[in-house]
């Protein structure tokens, strides 16, 4: 059961049903995901070396929306993520936009997840700089999340922190003890003040009149960083929902399961077909919208920094994880006549592919002129 096979079937019936609502950026991802693996105009061509036969595949579409797409792109960045974590314990602080603002967002996506980004980044940097346990500079992994495990729209930013932070001028890293980072309330207030301001003054954006007093943050100790860390790349670069938990289609409704984050139970979930496409493409981000953002010492700039940390903690007796290392997946594909191995020969044009496989032909073929 496949999510472009779905969409592929119900297109029509989905265009009618939310062609006001449908953006520019969703109808891009319609066009790339039914492109994937079926376009024809650009080829991988490939050739047997112990038989005359060849073959041309079409490309994988690439957009970060595909479910089909971007398995390496996912595993390289967890890759990249695992070499900055440091020997300590780790938080997980969520700032949750509230269900008044959502409208907001989805009419504004660009203006206002980049202000969640920029106040809420804001607002950590500054509870460190005035924390008594931490007082210097501190690094953080923001990833932008727009749903809940429901797949409603629910837009909040996960960040990933390690408990410590360096002091440049004495070139020393402060250890946060204990279990408890910042007061979540404290945040809260904070970044719902901040955030206002940003929309209003800043962004001239016109804001519904109930909006709530009381804004929720969460902080919560998560232990080692990698378990963080696999849990936030589920969804960033290959759509919100795997086919994998697409369990049927059948008389005009979807169902695909779930976990419920309080019982932690697989559940159900059966929505009209149309109304299941619409629940997952509302999700597609803004063209160039960054979904996940470094921070302080986490950022690739402070590379060598980083490396020094590192290189202190393990001298203090701090054991460094270990990293397995991650080999980029060759694609293999096996001859149908012979079973061999073939050979990537490049990517062509639909013109260019022709003409390569008239001249591999005629080059095969005794006593052959081209």
């Amino acid at each position: 059961m496949k999510f472009i096979d779905i969409l592929r079937d119900h297109l029509d019936t989905f265009n009618q049903a939310f062609d006001q609502q449908i953006t520019t950026s969703m109808r891009q991802a319609i066009f790339a995901m039914l492109s994937c693996r079926t376009n024809t105009e650009r080829t991988s061509q490939w050739a047997c070396q112990s038989c005359p036969h060849h073959a041309d595949f079409p490309l994988s579409c690439g957009h970060r929306s595909c479910p089909q797409c971007q398995h390496n792109t996912t595993e390289g960045w967890l890759a990249k993520q695992q070499a900055k974590l440091l020997p300590v314990e780790y938080y997980m602080v969520t700032f949750t936009l509230p269900y008044e603002l959502r409208a907001t967002a989805k009419h504004q996506p660009e203006l206002v997840y980049q202000a969640m980004f920029t106040v809420a980044a804001s607002v950590l940097k500054e509870f460190a700089k005035n924390a008594k346990q931490l007082g210097g500079d501190i690094g953080f992994t923001g990833v932008l999340h727009t749903h809940n495990r429901r797949r409603d729209y629910h837009p909040h930013i996960h960040f990933i922190i390690p408990a410590g932070s360096f002091n440049k001028a004495k070139q020393q890293w402060h250890k946060s003890k204990g279990k408890y980072l910042f007061n979540a309330f404290n945040l809260a207030k904070v970044w719902r003040a901040r955030l206002l301001e940003q929309l209003t003054d800043k962004l001239n954006i016109k804001l519904p009149a109930a909006i709530p007093k009381q804004w929720v943050v969460d902080c919560q100790h998560v232990g080692k960083g990698l378990p963080a860390l696999k849990y936030l790349s589920r969804y960033l670069y290959r759509g919100v929902l795997p086919d994998k938990s697409i369990i049927s289609d059948v008389d005009g409704h979807v169902s695909f399961e779930y976990q419920n984050s309080q019982p932690k139970a697989t559940e159900i979930r059966t929505l009209p077909t149309v109304e299941f496409l619409w629940l997952v493409l509302q999700h597609v981000l803004p063209k160039g919208l960054r979904r996940v953002r470094d921070y302080g010492l986490l950022q690739g700039s402070c590379r060598k920094l980083r490396l020094q940390i590192q290189l202190m903690l393990a001298v203090a007796g701090a054991v460094l994880p270990i990293i397995a290392e991650v080999k980029k997946v060759v694609a293999i594909r096996s001859c149908p006549c012979c079973q061999q191995p073939m050979k990537f020969m490049g990517v062509h044009g639909k013109k260019h592919a022709r003409l390569t496989s008239f001249i591999m032909q005629k080059t095969r073929e005794p006593n052959a002129t081209v």
